[in-house]
């Protein structure tokens, strides 16, 4: 059996790594390490193919990964360490550009595998085995149903894989409601302290979702203008063009609301609505993310609406409604549009509108603010119309800044004086155009090893989530509400347009 822990004073840090230690109940613990072990369950999944191998691969080529780093990979899969290579090869090849893949080979010769069914805990003890002793300590990313959370962490605990130098990381969904979430949270902590526990959510491991923090705690022009008094409203927008893409049993369980807006656009909102924080380190930016979900104003009837997507057309190519491709009949919500509120000091009275969904006209994931009008014009007279400024923020596919502005027309004006919206737009690739454009999984995973939080959600946020999409879950099942239909190529049912424009808001597209 594998024990990480070690005793009080065994172990002289390496120069150059960076180590800090605290003290709880007369027991020393290192809070700080750089792992030289990788573990990653579900290592044979669509996550791990896609994203996690890709990801791990460009981090070795460009020597970001320590030499001495180890990554076993361990799912129900009957592959040996040469599998798992094959397997790995075939990832890369598919889903990483060949400049980013450097010696690939030696990458690979980093792998090795250990089949485990989660289930089994005698299975453990041969994971720790595979494992082996660290010299530094051990990072593990969980990628499994939140079913075998439990079992996993127990087995963890029991093989000695849950030591003072073990950090995990937590891939969504844990749990599909707050009841739920704490029975997964709860058997984590069980195991982890909460500063060794990272939960995941890949969407802040986007550079354009960082630059939106230093968009405003590094820009003195708008914090004075970031609030009720010059904002009128926030508009946020996650618009997928796919279906169900073989995500059926889980996508039909969880539907828009937890697949979305729980996670991925909460955290938009409250990195968008926080307070500056004292300084980027992880205690004082998720403090202030998680005020701003507590204030988040429990959702009314009247302000969500729901939609389920019909065969229609994107991009030219016909598509099938959501119940053709599931195979029966269903009442999960493949859309939903929220009007949602902070009931803080900051934000009062301005709406933030929330919508996402599946099948819409067209990929994209943006933020949008919307200033106030001006109080009062001086060229009114002079027949010209002034606009309110907009923000645009810009996330996937493309990254971009773009801040609407007021100007004059070139002219003599014997007609009038004339204005108009011009565009000052800052494309990201465009600006930096030396450095690469990352998967959003780098940073995440670099930062699992080398003991970074900051980036990552913290217990007291997802519970905050959690609560705030539960009461909206509550509303609906109250008044039992159903999803409207709505074309596929369409931006959802018309109602969600009602729901902004009865407001005199106008849906940014």
């Amino acid at each position: 059996m594998l024990h990480l822990r070690e005793p009080r004073g065994s172990r002289t840090p390496q120069p150059g790594r960076e180590e800090e230690r605290g003290q709880l109940g007369g027991k020393v613990y290192v809070t700080k390490f750089t792992s030289d072990r990788l573990l990653l369950f579900g290592a044979t999944g669509d996550l791990s193919r896609r994203m996690l191998l890709p990801s791990l691969c460009a981090l070795d080529a460009e020597g970001l990964l320590d030499p001495r780093i180890e990554i076993i990979g361990t799912a129900r899969s009957e592959l040996d360490d040469q599998g798992f290579r094959n397997f790995a090869r075939e990832a890369l090849e598919q889903f990483l550009p060949a400049h980013r893949r450097g010696g690939m080979a030696t990458f690979l010769n980093r792998l090795s595998f250990q089949p485990l069914d989660a289930n089994r805990i005698e299975g453990f003890d041969a994971l720790a085995g595979k494992v082996g002793t660290p010299q530094e300590g051990l990072s593990i990313f969980l990628s499994t149903a939140p079913s075998l959370f439990e079992p996993t962490i127990h087995g963890l605990a029991q093989s000695g894989l849950a030591g003072d130098r073990v950090r995990i990381g937590l891939e969504k969904p844990l749990g599909i409601d707050l009841v739920s979430s704490k029975v997964i949270n709860d058997a984590v902590a069980a195991a982890f302290p909460e500063d060794r526990i990272y939960r995941i959510d890949h969407y802040l491991g986007k550079e354009t979702v960082q630059n939106l923090l230093a968009l405003r705690f590094a820009n003195l022009m708008f914090e004075p203008l970031w609030n009720a008094a010059h904002i009128d409203h926030v508009q946020i927008t996650v618009a997928e063009t796919v279906g169900l893409e073989g995500r059926v049993a889980f996508y039909d369980d969880a539907g828009a609301l937890r697949d979305m807006v729980q996670n991925h656009m909460l955290q938009l909102l409250a990195l968008v609505a926080m307070e500056p924080p004292v300084s980027y380190d992880a205690t004082n930016v998720r403090d202030e993310k998680v005020k701003v979900l507590r204030s988040l104003r429990k959702v009314r009837g009247g302000e969500t609406v729901t939609g389920q997507y019909r065969a229609g057309a994107i991009g030219g190519q016909a598509v099938p409604g959501y119940d053709d491709e599931l195979g029966k009949p269903s009442t999960t919500e493949t859309f939903v549009a929220i009007k949602a509120h902070i009931d803080n000091w900051r934000w009062q009275g301005v709406p933030f509108y929330l919508r996402t969904g599946k099948r819409l006209p067209r990929r994209t994931t943006e933020i949008v603010v919307q200033f106030r009008s001006v109080p009062h014009s001086i060229f009114t007279g002079r027949g010209a119309r002034t606009v309110p400024n907009r923000l645009v923020i810009g996330i996937q596919p493309s990254e971009n800044i773009t801040l609407s502005l007021m100007a004059k027309v070139p002219g003599l004006d014997r007609e009038g004086f004339s204005l108009r919206s011009i565009p000052l737009d800052i494309s990201m690739p465009d600006a930096f155009a030396g450095p690469q454009r990352r998967i959003a999984y780098e940073r995440l995973l670099l930062d699992l090893i080398e003991g970074d939080q900051t980036l990552f959600v913290r217990r007291d946020e997802v519970e905050a989530q959690w609560d705030w999409v539960d009461a909206i879950r509550g509303e609906w099942r109250e008044h039992e509400l159903e999803p409207k239909p709505y074309m596929a190529g369409s931006w959802g049912p018309s109602a969600a347009i009602a729901l902004a424009e009865r407001d005199g808001v106008t849906w940014h597209e």
